[in-house]
């Protein structure tokens, strides 16, 4: 029974049904499971967790690398079984749920989870459960298209539950470098020395007694949602690509630039396809998530290697990879996501990060993850780890949402995920705002002058001047006002000034 997948023969009478794997799974347990944006995630025994539900209700602690696919956090949201998850999603259903406060949401550092697992100051596991593309004479487990916290997950928890998935490319194998940090306070430096460095193992090591269950499975991966380009995307690419021409010309990078990261998403990736067009070359990554632009960058010639923990591609996409892989997978590597997103490793290699903001304030502080400082989006990720550590760190986002009823830049942001300590440029598709060196006041200048949408920038300098005149400050803000314009929208939907009575001008303030 596909001996090429499952070499260990003393593991045969462990294959079962995804229903039979599911029933092990009990109530107030903690589950480990395999999943990083959307990409190798366990798909059949999650599943087959919902199914049971409704006739047995059970509720567990969830913990994944990020955001799974195939609908898996909606199934489990909807059949009741998640009471806690951890550490990132982007379902709207389970989205809804935890504003409601009916699943315990826990918002980390992706880099943090496991340290914290390592450490008991969470956990134990009891189940971890892990896709994967084969399982190894040793009982080594080989993992798809994801890493994610996958390895430390299958090594701490009591018992593992496989998913072999045949329509993953068992040419996967060797794409993997599953290095493993020892523990404090005598751990070792992480022995990542550039984007290529492979310190560790093409598999995940367990022990083959811990195997309680293998299950055979044939879906595939979630594809990509992002959006292709479009004006404005391109436009955001445009000025910080003049913006990097520039850096070079001062000799501050060279031709390859640094190492760069993208976060997940439409207009990182957008940023990303950018690069296709530009001077650079013998470009490399050390990101998250390697999306669309990677292989396109790939194939373009100005790409030489891309180290990430997990790898999400639109269907057209997938499918170029997967005929090429044997010949990408010589210029890629998939890590577990605290080597991916590890500071120590980040601040060595003068990563450039590039991520996606909710919102910004005129002083430069950022919010990931909060629609008025109250419900949560998706969660913060691994923005955090590489804007706090990156030699550079932008921040990308259009202008306006909404149709233009919301300004992406406001006098204070609702929720700060990065301090202005930690943004270091901020884009949208009107300008860059290069904030290096900058006092909050002049800060102030830059991103209402060159970020802001046209509609609202006179607003945003009236806030500004009135703050600074009549309250001051090193950081001068009219406190009474600093949220007015995310009220305003609460009140009619738009942040626009309203008219003022009997004048027919716009107010600058709510």
């Amino acid at each position: 029974m596909y001996n090429h997948r499952m070499r260990r023969p003393s593991l045969i009478d462990k294959v079962c049904t995804a229903e039979q794997a599911a029933a092990l799974i009990r109530d107030g347990m903690t589950v480990g499971m395999s999943g990083f944006t959307r990409a190798g995630e366990a798909k059949a025994v999650p599943l087959a967790m919902a199914e049971r539900a409704a006739a047995d209700p059970f509720k567990i602690t969830l913990m994944t690398g990020a955001s799974l696919g195939n609908d898996i956090d909606r199934r489990l949201t909807e059949a009741g079984v998640l009471r806690r998850r951890l550490p990132f999603q982007v379902d709207p259903v389970l989205r809804g749920a935890i504003n409601r406060g009916e699943v315990m949401f826990i918002d980390q550092h992706l880099s943090e989870t496991v340290e914290q697992l390592r450490s008991r100051q969470m956990g134990p596991i009891d189940y971890a459960i892990v896709e994967a593309v084969a399982i190894r004479e040793d009982g080594g487990v080989v993992p798809t298209t994801s890493v994610g916290n996958t390895a430390t997950f299958a090594i701490l928890a009591e018992k593992v539950i496989v998913e072999i998935n045949l329509s993953q490319p068992l040419a996967l194998e060797g794409l993997h470098d599953i290095y493993i940090p020892t523990r404090r306070p005598h751990r070792e430096p992480v022995p990542v020395l550039a984007c290529d460095s492979r310190p560790g193992l093409p598999y995940i090591p367990i022990e083959p007694t811990k195997i309680a269950a293998i299950v055979f499975t044939e879906q595939s991966d979630s594809p990509s949602a992002n959006e292709p380009p479009d004006a404005e995307t391109d436009t955001i690419a445009g000025h910080l690509i003049d913006f990097l021409k520039q850096e070079v010309k001062q000799g501050r990078l060279g031709m390859s630039l640094a190492p760069l990261q993208a976060g997940i998403g439409t207009i990182a990736n957008a940023v990303m396809h950018g690069l296709i067009n530009s001077p650079f070359r013998d470009l490399r990554m050390y990101s998250e998530v390697l999306q669309d632009s990677t292989i396109a960058l790939f194939d373009s010639g100005k790409l030489a290697f891309a180290s990430a923990s997990s790898i999400t591609l639109g269907p057209e996409m997938t499918k170029r990879f997967n005929a090429g892989l044997e010949g990408y997978k010589q210029r890629m590597v998939l890590r577990p996501q605290e080597i991916s997103n590890h500071p120590e490793v980040i601040r060595r290699l003068g990563i450039i990060g590039i991520n996606t903001a909710l919102e910004c304030d005129i002083y430069g502080n950022v919010n990931s993850t909060h629609v008025d400082g109250t419900h949560m989006m998706n969660g913060i990720g691994g923005s955090g780890d590489f804007a706090r550590n990156a030699y550079m760190s932008v921040f990308v986002a259009r202008s306006t949402a909404k149709g233009g009823g919301i300004s992406t830049i406001v006098p204070m942001v609702t929720h700060v995920d990065h301090t202005e300590h930690d943004v270091d440029i901020l884009v949208t598709e009107n300008g860059l705002a290069d904030l290096r060196g900058l006092a909050p006041r002049e800060r102030a200048r830059t991103v209402i002058a060159r970020c802001a949408h046209p509609d609202y920038r006179d607003a945003l300098q009236d806030y500004a001047d009135r703050a600074a005149r009549e309250r001051g400050g090193h950081t001068p803000h009219l406190l009474e006002e600093a949220f007015a314009w995310h009220l305003r929208r609460q009140r009619t939907g738009s942040m626009k000034p309203e008219p003022a009575a009997g004048h027919g001008q716009p107010q600058a303030t709510g």
